[in-house]
């Protein structure tokens, strides 16, 4: 099971999953184990999936092969359109079914930074835009889709955020998505970002938990400032105004 967010923003690209991998018997799951679900190609290439681990291993070599033939040389479009065939091509070779693995890739094209998602559903390619620059993927989508929605609505209702509010919004859902799922998503939280080193080169790398340290605090703040909020309405409604004579 997996947690995957993925933050188009006005400066860069942010993607987060947990670390846990779940394993199954034919009839139900047997254990959990620690592992990393963020994998980065040529120093500018973001992927991140869920479903079958063996789906994502196949997923990442189609990106790592087509990356040295020099797909990434093309329009974002086009690099989109051949993985989707090329995979959808590769998962039939060995008769899998449809729906069961969908993936997030970060990467530059044209000097643009562009993240795509490859539905769950049938693997087609959708593009994020400013309009709708957010997505979730993975067994917690319930809670991640709604907390997303929720900080668009307060924080970002008119434009995306910049790739630092990006960070912080992208830690917090993951690190909630993880305190309330019902089993098979666990910490830590990996983020990965893909941004413009000196107004120049796009590169992705994942950050440090001291990185992350930084937003967790900011995080805190943020749910201090709403308790703060709630006490001071408590006190307004429970010692109302006395009129005076």
């Amino acid at each position: 099971m997996t947690a995957i967010v993925g933050v188009l923003c006005q400066d860069g690209v942010v993607v987060g999953t947990d670390s846990s991998a779940t394993f199954s018997s034919a009839t139900s799951r047997t254990i959990e184990q620690p592992t990393e679900k963020i994998s980065i190609f040529g120093d500018s290439i973001i992927v991140a999936g869920t479903g079958q681990v063996g789906h994502g291993q196949r997923f990442k070599a189609i990106v790592d092969k087509s990356l040295k033939d020099g797909l990434f040389n093309r329009s974002a479009i086009t690099i989109a359109k051949e993985l989707s065939k090329l995979t959808i091509e590769d998962f039939a070779y060995t008769y899998s079914s449809k729906g069961e693995y969908g993936a997030l890739l970060a990467f530059p094209a044209n000097g643009m930074f562009h993240l795509c998602e490859f539905a769950v559903k049938d693997f087609q390619p959708e593009f994020k835009t400013k309009l709708l620059w957010y997505v979730s993927l993975g067994a917690t989508q319930h809670i991640t889709d709604s907390f997303l929605a929720l900080m668009r609505e307060v924080f970002w209702k008119n434009e995306p955020p910049s790739l630092s509010d990006g960070v912080f919004a992208t830690t917090w859902a993951l690190d909630h998505a993880v305190a309330i799922n019902p089993g098979g998503v666990n910490s830590p939280v990996r983020i990965a970002t893909l941004r413009s080193i000196e107004k120049k080169q796009l590169v992705a790398e994942i950050l440090s938990d001291a990185a992350l340290g930084e937003h967790r605090q900011n995080i805190d703040g943020a749910k201090k400032a709403l308790r703060d909020y709630c006490d001071a309405m408590r006190m307004n409604i429970e010692t109302p105004d006395v009129p005076r004579p």
